[in-house]
């Protein structure tokens, strides 16, 4: 008779269980700003149009609990500590600056409510009003100091009237002196490409102007005008965290640097973006549970420099858990990217 299995006799009593994991990418909407959408006025695009009705109802629902399924589903996932923010289609597409401080406001207020509730099991992202550069560094200070939120988060560019302001603009130097004095992370979310779809190349295929296709280029060229801007130059303690594996830039980072290397009309870095992948930015694991992906961005970034992170309630946290559980890395890299990166970068419980 052949046997199947060998006597294991040695093995020890304490074997470890899952890592333990804090996630960084788990939304909810604020109810005032009403139902999610990924784009804004201008363009036309809601999120119900993206998705089947099946899947926008089930993820409607997961947006709005805080305190009862997704508890459990964290507790699935072996997530410890979820840090939630508002998602897309919030305070940034308001175009008029003191409705957007107003919003910012209740918002923090609302996250500071729902971490205090959680008894340690969520910790919150400010939102800040970026029509108003004084405004938002006033309620960036309260928002850390005051209500104890752990870092920002931006869903992109902000309208003012007419304008689309993105990060690497002079008007934003008060705000990066006041983050880097703070030493308080910068989550950068994406949202909808800025043109309007039908003056886009998108038009025609509306399906790729979200999480198909259309965010990536959009958050990563945001990224490289703050990089080719000379941002990280000037304040070389800011922390920059961005999604979905680095929106394409570790896959990209050579190239992009080869070819600014050969445009006489840019701005002089002082160093490479392959540098700053390293020094200044952070990468997640949110929505992107692909090896290829997370091996890529290891040797880019470094291991150090990645946090994990599921993109609740658009994807299953079970799913990035179960993933990243099982991803052909180190012990010691897995650990890192589960739990005790986001601890140190965000000062959460270790």
């Amino acid at each position: 008779m052949a046997i199947k299995v060998l006597p294991v006799v040695g093995r020890p009593t304490n074997l470890p269980g899952p890592p333990r994991k804090i996630a960084i990418e788990e939304h909810f909407s604020y109810p005032l700003l009403g139902p999610p959408n990924i784009g804004d006025s201008s363009s036309g695009v809601f999120m119900q149009e993206g998705f089947n009705p099946e899947y926008s109802r089930a993820m409607n629902a997961r947006m709005e609990d805080l305190r009862g399924s997704r508890i459990e589903e964290m507790d699935e996932a072996g997530i410890d500590i979820s840090v939630i923010s508002q998602t897309i289609g919030g305070v940034e597409g308001i175009p008029d600056a003191a409705r957007a401080i107003e919003m910012a406001q209740r918002i923090n207020d609302f996250v500071a409510g729902e971490v205090a509730e959680s008894r340690g099991r969520l910790a919150g992202f400010a939102t800040l009003p970026m029509q108003d550069v004084g405004a938002a560094a006033k309620e960036l200070h309260r928002a850390v100091n005051d209500l104890g939120l752990c870092a920002v988060m931006l869903n992109g560019y902000s309208n003012l009237g007419s304008q689309k302001l993105y990060l690497g603009d002079a008007r934003f130097e008060p705000f990066w002196e006041e983050l880097e004095g703070l030493q308080v992370a910068l989550y950068l979310h994406p949202r909808i490409p800025s043109l309007a779809v039908e003056q886009s190349d998108f038009f025609g295929h509306e399906e790729l102007t979200g999480a198909v296709w259309g965010f990536a280029p959009e958050t990563a060229t945001h990224v490289l005008r703050m990089v080719y801007g000379g941002v990280f130059d000037r304040h070389p303690g800011v922390n920059l965290i961005i999604g979905h594996m680095g929106e394409t830039l570790p896959f990209f980072a050579w190239r992009v640097q080869r070819a600014f290397e050969y445009d006489p009309r840019s701005y002089r870095t002082e160093k490479r973006l392959q540098d700053y992948l390293s020094d200044n930015i952070w990468v997640t694991t949110s929505g992107n549970f692909f090896d290829q992906a997370l091996i890529t961005a290891v040797l880019t970034v470094g291991a150090d420099h990645i946090l994990f992170a599921s993109d609740y309630p658009y994807e299953m946290a079970t799913d990035a858990a179960r993933w990243i559980e099982r991803a052909p890395i180190s012990e010691s890299d897995r650990r890192k990217i589960c739990y005790s990166n986001a601890a140190g970068l965000l000062r959460l419980p270790r």
